[in-house]
């Protein structure tokens, strides 16, 4: 099986007798080594006998007053936000786990940076066996903000942050239909260069083909079904729609911001603009295995903001779903 995502630090982990991420030393320490944390010459003595004593156990105990004593007010923030980050993780048996209860709990002081990287490195344990390209560039989008695009009849997703780059080189066909002035390569995944996905996956500069009723919008759905399936241990099967004329809102869920508030408009019968309409970029209608749960479907909405941004909210399935609270992976 080819390997993919290695920037995640999945590696560094253990996995749990529930198959669930169980958090090492060594995946710690990766955080202890980040720029807003190893400290720079000028730090004080303070900051860098806390950094020195975490990188020797990085489960060490930090009480508040070590991280008042500490002098730049920057480096301050750092750690506070840090250390309560780890002990969140160290409070819960798996990374599943504490993401579950970071989620339903509240993300108030948690940086976006760290519940992405908790999304990336989780996906990167469901989708362990997965050797599908469009599976797993789909499955970037749970973690990572898309720049949405259409040429030629088709919606493409490119990586925000990568076409906002300015790595040297040719600039791409789809960068200049983008309209950017940068020069990083992309290439829209396809058939022929589907088997570079794997040597390629850390640098997310392959665009997904998101056009309704083909293979990135499928992909989607799957990695959808999986996320479901792990995190919550409900068997569900989602079908990408490309027409929902009739359809009962019994219960949906907007899979970003806006597509939460495109959602809200349709629930209270109000009637879409032109814009607003024009901004869905995917439905999907998503079916328990067990009835029991609820029969009616439920309706997943992603849609793309004014500035073309597509920012999926994969937290959106833990808390919008109707479902009571569940067991996390162990």
């Amino acid at each position: 099986m080819k390997d993919f995502w290695l920037s995640c630090g999945h590696h560094l982990l253990d996995i749990g007798e529930g198959g669930g991420l169980v958090v090492t030393d060594e995946f710690l320490k990766v955080y202890l080594a980040r720029p807003e944390l190893a400290p720079p010459p000028e730090a004080c003595v303070v900051e860098k006998t806390l950094h020195a004593a975490l990188m020797s156990d990085p489960r060490r105990p930090v009480d508040a007053d070590e991280i008042a004593a500490i002098a730049d007010a920057d480096a301050r923030e750092n750690w506070t936000m840090m250390i309560a980050f780890r002990d969140r993780l160290l409070r819960h048996p798996t990374i599943e786990a504490a993401y579950l209860a970071l989620i339903r709990e509240g993300t108030a002081g948690t940086p976006p940076l760290f519940i992405n990287q908790l999304v990336h490195v989780i996906l990167r344990n469901i989708l362990d066996e997965c050797d599908d390209p469009w599976i797993l560039r789909a499955a970037e989008m749970f973690f990572r903000p898309q720049r949405m695009t259409v040429h030629e009849g088709a919606l493409l997703a490119a990586d925000e942050e990568t076409i906002a780059g300015s790595n040297p080189g040719q600039v791409s066909p789809l960068v200049g239909m983008l309209g950017l002035e940068t020069s990083t390569e992309i290439d829209i995944l396809g058939d022929g260069n589907a088997p570079e996905y794997f040597e390629r996956s850390d640098r997310h500069d392959f665009a997904l083909d998101l056009t309704a009723g083909r293979g990135g919008h499928h992909a989607l759905a799957r990695v959808i079904e999986r996320w479901v399936r792990h995190l919550l241990n409900v068997e569900v099967e989602v079908e990408a729609l490309t027409d929902v004329q009739n359809a009962r809102f019994t219960w949906y869920v907007g899979l970003d911001a806006e597509g939460t508030r495109i959602g809200d408009m349709l629930w209270n019968g109000e009637t879409l603009d032109e814009a607003s309409a024009g901004r869905v970029a995917a439905l999907y209608r998503l079916k328990f295995a067990d009835p029991a749960r609820m029969t009616d479907p439920v309706y997943l909405i992603l849609a793309i903001t004014q500035d073309k941004v597509m920012r999926i909210k994969p937290q959106n399935l833990v808390t919008g779903l109707p479902l009571e609270l569940l067991e996390p992976v162990s």
